[in-house]
């Protein structure tokens, strides 16, 4: 009998490929769309059709799960919530955690008796005997790879999942998509984060939510050199769209919701060696209290960096870069690897300056 699995469909090519691969490789597949967003017209409806025709196409069953409540408490009222305080969350991550694999899981099992879940991620699995742990590693395609936004997921849930574009590129996917005839095999690149995808910008998302309040730009002696229509539309490292005229390229270095202001300086200024950071999810690595040197990546595009981790109590970690790293965010995860592989990580709580 063909050994059963869940492939979760958003409707574009990537997700489409994987249920493609594991259904030409002789797996019982169902296809899963999880229906996220609220609103007539949202990115959903369109995922949701292809996501369907897909299935039709493979003769596969196609269920869609109305997790829009789910998505709204899990991953906007934490963006809200995040950026009305002053910080840049990361969504992916909360989402991935939050709202997509083990609620998949626990959905596959409960409706179809299916407990192993696939998705269209870009990134790696092996089971390491030695640690008794799963290892996440990053994706062949390191252009593509989607390790970052995976580190929050737990043992339990990679115990139970498949990859299957983790080993090519997304070229080989696309290729691939063409050569199945796949509906979806021309569809365009979507957008990183849905939520732009819907409304065009995350200010005009945020907008919906945030009220937006005029306030000061400054420098960090206190000089007033502009003002904003309000703090949530700015993130640390930002340089374009600060309407401010002079002599150096000036970049936000913090964002003081209380005070509603936003403190620029030279790039110089936005440079720290050292934060602190919460949440810790250990991955590949079993939960240590001694220090270790590793590569630690601050955000999803960010080069990787030399660092020393400092586990503290409480889940936290102090993490101290060999060299000064530019833009350290609030809210975004600080993700460490040793080359390929996920040791863990957790979210970027304060930046420690000099």
């Amino acid at each position: 009998m063909a050994e059963k699995i869940v492939v979760g469909l958003s409707g574009g090519v990537d997700s489409s490929v994987a249920a493609a691969v594991l259904h030409n490789q002789g797996f019982d597949v169902t296809g899963l769309t999880l229906w996220l967003m609220k609103g007539k017209g949202q990115c959903c409806s369109d995922g949701m059709v292809d996501a369907a025709r897909i299935c039709e196409q493979l003769g596969i069953h196609h269920e869609i799960v109305d997790s829009r409540d789910r998505f709204t408490e899990s991953v906007v009222n934490y963006l809200v919530a995040g950026y009305t305080a002053g910080n840049t969350p990361l969504p992916c991550s909360r989402c991935n955690k939050a709202v997509k694999f083990m609620p998949m899981l626990d959905y596959a099992e409960a409706h179809f008796g299916i407990n192993r879940v696939a998705t269209g991620h870009y990134a790696r699995l092996n089971f390491d005997s030695a640690s008794g742990r799963y290892q996440l590693k990053r994706a062949v395609d390191r252009n593509k790879d989607q390790s970052y936004f995976l580190y929050e997921v737990g043992q339990e849930e990679f115990s139970r999942c498949i990859f299957p574009l983790g080993d090519r590129t997304k070229a080989e996917t696309r290729q691939l998509a063409l050569e199945l005839g796949l509906a979806t095999a021309e569809k365009p690149e979507s957008q990183d984060l849905c939520l732009i995808e819907a409304h065009g910008s995350m200010q005009s998302f945020l907008d919906q939510y945030i009220h937006t309040r005029k306030g000061n730009i400054i420098n960090r002696s206190g000089q007033i050199l502009g003002t904003h229509e309000g703090s949530h539309h700015y993130t640390i490292g930002q340089r374009k769209g600060l309407g401010i005229a002079a002599a150096n390229p000036l970049y936000v270095l913090a964002i003081d919701a209380g005070r509603n202001e936003v403190i620029v300086g030279d790039r110089s200024e936005a440079k720290d060696r050292e934060c602190l950071i919460d949440q810790i999810n250990w991955v590949s690595l079993a939960p240590t209290t001694i220090p270790f040197k590793c590569e630690v990546q601050i955000r999803y595009r960010s080069p990787p960096a030399i660092a020393t981790v400092i586990p503290l109590e409480g889940n936290r970690a102090r993490i101290i870069f060999d060299e000064p790293q530019f833009s350290i965010t609030p809210g975004q995860a600080a993700v460490w690897y040793s080359d390929d592989v996920v040791l863990g990580g957790g979210l970027i709580m304060e930046v420690v300056s000099d």
